[in-house]
């Protein structure tokens, strides 16, 4: 474990972001990638008086904040990705990416409720919830979590799981952080025989009927399917198809879930019911959707790979009736001109509902859907532009906000944020003053996830 200071090379490495307008300063950082690791960058820490936060893929740098007089550590994977099939269970290393999880185990048909990224580190998206293409049938990511390993200010090994210590299991999932460096999770699978899922792209002129053809189907619509509606403005860049590039587009992205090989016949009815009416409104000028396995999904909402400089912002909405459709799809993102890349309604309810009496400090989401919006300056579009037109969407959902939101997906540490009651902020409060009397990682605790920051 070498620290390294700004300058070096090895910081560099040790503080990529992949949001590029959200760069990390700390004072000193370091690559760890075992429990020895860790304690050696706990006791540099202590002896040079710094803070300690921890950082994996680097996805969440927006809601990081300031990291003065810190010592940042960036977690990576020490061994593969650990399959135990007899116990449909998987072992993820710190750092280790959901690309890595999926290649193991969507062969032997089985799935963990991943995000739509494959580059996203697992451990991070799962302890801050997780909203998966398999959330409405298995809840909130970290309601698979069934153990933790994670190393505390003082320098041990613990494993949380709910035997050992399940205040300290209940609050680490979902609560917040600043608990310890995680080093591993462990997480049930699930069966995924098969998939049917991608993605349908309309011409935004389409847009408030295919709306409400899509709202009224997610009235009903059964936990095995999960869906997210985008309205698009893309750049004319080669990477991306020609048929998306042309002007603003709408589209269903998605995952009907065939659990077993017998269940298919009911996907395939299943995906008609969501696709049929909506194909039938118009032609879609790109549609990706197929049968395939488990190892599709992570490609099917085509999230961009490289880091970028990108402008967003989240809210957890109530049901939108037809008056709010109007407002997303011709406020947000009808315009030609918009700065908006992208502006999205992510399907809840189901199982995403449903508190889980095994869960932790977060196990649900009271809201219909989750809204994301998101803007990259690129030529003409400006930052002054992207937040001038995030803001105005915000006041134009504001009679469908919930005042709630989703750790995963929200985007500035500036933003209105919270999802805790206050008595779990308590509760979270005080396990962290157990297993770290003394604040070392008082940094790393998210916004609004504790009565201290």
């Amino acid at each position: 474990m070498l620290v390294s200071q700004p300058g070096d090379a090895a910081y560099e490495r040790a503080t990529r972001v992949f949001n590029l307008i959200a760069p990390v300063e700390p004072a000193a950082a370091a690559e760890v990638r075992t429990v020895d690791d860790v304690r050696a960058a706990l006791a540099h820490a202590r002896r040079e008086g710094l803070a300690v936060r921890v950082m994996a893929t680097g996805h969440a740098s927006a809601t990081a904040g300031p990291m003065p007089g810190a010592l940042l550590l960036r977690t990576l994977p020490d061994g593969p990705v650990d399959l135990d099939l007899e116990a449909r269970r998987v072992r993820i290393p710190a750092g280790t990416p959901w690309g890595d999880v999926v290649a193991v185990t969507a062969p032997h048909g089985l799935a963990a409720p991943h995000g739509s990224s494959p580059g996203v580190g697992a451990v991070g998206y799962l302890l801050r919830g997780g909203l998966s293409f398999y959330g409405r049938h298995t809840g909130l990511a970290a309601n698979s979590v069934r153990a933790v390993e994670l190393v505390t200010a003082d320098g041990e090994h613990r494993r949380l799981d709910p035997e050992t210590d399940p205040e300290a299991f209940w609050a680490v999932r979902g609560g917040g952080g600043g608990l310890g460096v995680v080093t591993a999770v462990e997480v049930d699978l699930f069966p995924a025989a098969r998939v049917i899922t991608g993605a349908a792209f309309w011409p935004a002129a389409h847009a408030d009927r295919l709306f409400k053809q899509w709202r009224q189907w997610t009235a009903d619509a059964p936990d095995t399917v999960t869906t997210a509606l985008r309205v698009m403005n893309l750049p004319d860049l080669p990477q991306i198809p020609e048929a998306l590039r042309a002007g603003p587009v709408l589209g269903i992205d998605g995952v009907v879930l065939s659990p077993t090989a017998g269940d298919l016949p009911l996907a395939r009815a299943q995906a008609g019911e969501l696709l049929g009416p909506l194909r039938a409104i118009a032609e879609p000028v790109f549609d990706t959707w197929h049968e395939g396995g488990p190892e599709d999904v992570p490609a099917t909402h085509m999230d961009p790979a490289d880091p970028a400089p990108v402008h967003g912002d989240h809210l957890l909405l109530g049901d939108l009736d037809d008056e709010g459709g109007r407002r997303f799809t011709r406020i947000i993102g009808e315009r030609r001109d918009s700065p908006l890349v992208t502006t999205e309604l992510r399907q809840l309810g189901g199982a995403f509902g449903r508190p889980d009496p095994a869960g932790g400090a977060l196990s649900h989401l009271p809201a219909g859907f989750a809204y994301v919006a998101a803007g990259v300056p690129f030529g003409a579009v400006t930052h002054e532009s992207i937040v001038d037109t995030l803001a105005a969407a915000r006041g134009a959902l504001t009679p469908w906000d919930t005042g709630l939101t989703t750790p995963t997906l929200v985007e500035t540490r500036e933003q209105p944020q919270g999802i805790l009651a206050p008595d779990a902020i308590a509760a979270v409060d005080r396990v962290r003053a157990r297993l770290d009397p003394d604040g070392v990682f008082r940094q790393d605790i998210a916004r609004n996830s504790s009565n201290r920051t």
